[in-house]
């Protein structure tokens, strides 16, 4: 079982206008830091997208979603899609596959693999501290994930030293909350998070992603929140909202 998503397909139309920003495309690879894709929208970046994809896929999955956020062919940006490292996967009866973690059982937060968060979570501060090293302002990094990538935007977004600009939670959850009180870091109190989850997703339940909701809004977070009829997905009105999501933050910045 791949806990993936379908990627919205790019038509032909939209494929020809990312070609006329003449994007550059390369795999960044270094001893330090996770292989990705980088793709920028224009010279000089302003701003910067890290994009985590699912449990089984790898960073190209959400590529074609560039096409899709309108605002990004306005805006200067950088969007870095990484590769989770390979690992074995418990719920797929050990079958090695790229993962940010171990997964033991869906919809349990009673038996996370802390140690492969962990590890992730300071693989993925590294991306963010080498894209405010090439010139972006904190403030101007949004940290996104679908499903098992999007419980680690939230990980790593809520304890970030850095003042982010915002968090997506496509078909994610909150993971190791009970360490969050602890662990959250102020500058990041009143971040921006949008989460949207599928109303028919079998693979991470709604019930599972409210009770995410709830744990936030418990600690003083404020997630804008959507639901839409569909499966462990993303879908045309989901990424219309969070264009319109990030069009209001941008602005406000």
């Amino acid at each position: 079982m791949l806990l993936s998503k379908l990627v919205i397909p790019c038509n032909e139309k939209q494929n020809s206008g990312l070609n006329k920003n003449t994007l550059s495309m390369m795999v960044a690879e270094s001893m330090d830091l996770l292989p990705a894709i980088e793709i920028e929208t224009g010279t000089s970046p302003t701003h910067a997208v890290v994009w985590l994809h699912g449990l089984g896929a790898d960073g190209n999955d959400f590529v074609p979603i560039i096409n899709e956020l309108e605002l990004f062919s306005e805006k200067r940006a950088r969007f870095i899609f990484p590769h989770a490292p390979e690992r074995p996967v418990s719920i797929n009866n050990g079958y090695i596959m790229r993962a940010w973690y171990d997964i033991f059982h869906l919809d349990s937060n009673n038996h996370q693999d802390e140690a492969g968060i962990r590890s992730s979570q300071q693989a993925i501060d590294a991306l963010i501290t080498r894209e405010i090293q090439r010139g972006i302002a904190s403030k101007h990094i949004f940290l996104a994930g679908f499903s098992q990538g999007g419980a680690m935007a939230l990980q790593v977004g809520l304890r970030q030293l850095n003042p982010l600009a915002g968090i997506i939670v496509l078909s994610g959850y909150l993971s190791l909350a009970e360490t969050l009180s602890s662990e959250a870091c102020a500058v990041n109190a009143a971040i921006p998070i949008f989460m949207a989850h599928g109303t028919y997703d079998s693979v991470i339940s709604l019930s599972h992603a409210i009770a995410s909701r709830e744990k936030l809004r418990a600690a003083c977070y404020e997630p804008e929140w959507h639901e839409y009829p569909m499966a462990h997905t993303v879908c045309q009105q989901e990424i219309a909202d969070l264009s319109r999501w990030l069009r209001r933050i941008t602005e406000s910045q």
